[in-house]
């Protein structure tokens, strides 16, 4: 197996016997170590070494492998490690409990050399290729040299996804972007996104963030998990100081439960079939400014007819003449919606940007509201 570094391996045992055991092994097998001897220790060494693999005791003084595995997937400079559990308890339930607390293998001593070296192995060749598949994304996205033109999805061509939007860039092709993505039977990704700086050079990125956002968001990934690839992508691809924030709604109709991912947007606007209009924050990072990325999902049961409104700042601020701020702005948007909610989909979008947008000549930014039912 090749690597473009040697692997770093942090040993974690009470047992000085069984740490010199393992480090001679590995060492043997052309592999970097570092020892810890108990919980506390490791997660100290992993935090300052970033080792590629943690092999944990379980059985030690204090605190127990299994919480040390807790604590270290907990935080995010070390969530991202894989650990692998080596143990005298060898009964299923503990194998399972290694498993359900973040382990991704488990091996009972007194092990086998051989079949230490080849999980070892294993586990670091699944880790580099997920360092690798980064590494690719962000060469492909890097190397575009054009402007291209993005491909808005068009509402006709996915009608079970039942939305309707209107996206007026400021430029000919904006900084703001918009997708809706099929993650499952009759659920949705509906994708509202904001490049911070607004001229042409952002628009570069808009046509690779589509290609971006449809890689890695699908009905098999947690939608956490996409947006953590997606962010290391971008932290590979943007500039010093840019960032995207965005809002992600997944919904689930035949569950009818709607989800929202959150990355330092503006909220989403839900209003209820019987008229409340609810606002809908979550908590998360901005996508492409921080190494360890965290969002928050928030969780809404819905109705049918519910509806939910996704859009960019340039909708509701205003800089020039009066100007509008953005707590005024949002409340005069929650109204407009209530006020023309009885009309279908697609008149309530263009009577919500007409209402808001009225007056102005040129935009001051882009503009973009997004809205579906369930």
């Amino acid at each position: 197996m090749i690597y473009n570094r040697t692997p770093l391996i942090l040993i974690v045992d009470d047992s000085a016997l069984n740490r010199q055991v393992l480090t001679l092994l590995l060492k043997k097998a052309g592999y970097l170590t570092v020892e810890a001897g108990s919980g506390e220790e490791c997660r100290k060494l992993a935090r300052e070494h970033k080792p590629d693999l943690v092999l944990l005791d379980i059985m030690m003084p204090k605190e127990d492998g299994f919480t040390t595995c807790i604590k270290l997937k907990s935080d995010p400079q070390t969530r991202e490690i894989p650990i692998i559990f080596i143990s005298a308890l060898d009964d299923t339930e503990n194998i399972v409990k290694g498993l359900e607390v973040g382990g991704v293998d488990y091996i009972v001593k007194p092990f086998s050399q051989p079949e230490v070296l080849a999980r070892v192995k294993v586990h670091l060749s699944l880790k580099f290729a997920q360092e690798k598949l980064i590494e690719s994304q962000a060469q492909k996205l890097a190397d575009i040299k054009q402007v291209q033109k993005s491909f808005l999805v068009l509402p006709e061509e996915l009608p079970e996804a039942k939305f309707y939007y209107l996206y007026k860039p400021v430029l000919e092709l904006g900084g703001d972007f918009l997708d809706v993505i099929p993650v499952g039977e009759n659920s949705f990704a509906y994708i509202v996104a904001d490049i911070s700086g607004h001229d042409l050079g952002t628009a570069y990125l808009i046509s690779a963030l589509k290609a971006l956002f449809n890689q890695n968001i699908n009905a098999f990934t947690p939608m956490e998990d996409s947006l953590r690839m997606i962010n290391a992508v971008l932290r590979r691809i943007f500039k010093e100081g840019q960032y995207l924030t965005a809002n992600v709604a997944l919904i689930e109709r035949n569950k009818l439960k709607l989800s929202i991912f959150n990355t330092g947007h503006l909220p989403a606007i839900l209003s209820k079939k019987n008229g409340e209009i609810l606002e809908i924050n979550g908590e998360g990072d901005i996508l492409g400014g921080f190494e360890h990325f965290q969002v928050q999902e928030e969780v809404i049961v819905v109705e049918k007819g519910d509806r939910v409104f996704l859009f960019t700042d340039g909708l509701i601020e205003k800089f020039r003449g009066p100007g509008r701020q953005r707590k005024e702005g949002l409340n005069l948007l929650k109204r407009n919606i209530a006020k023309f909610n009885k009309f279908d989909l697609d008149e309530v979008v263009r009577r919500v940007v007409n209402s808001l947008c009225s007056g102005q000549n040129k935009s001051e930014d882009d503009v973009i509201l997004l809205a579906t039912e369930v």
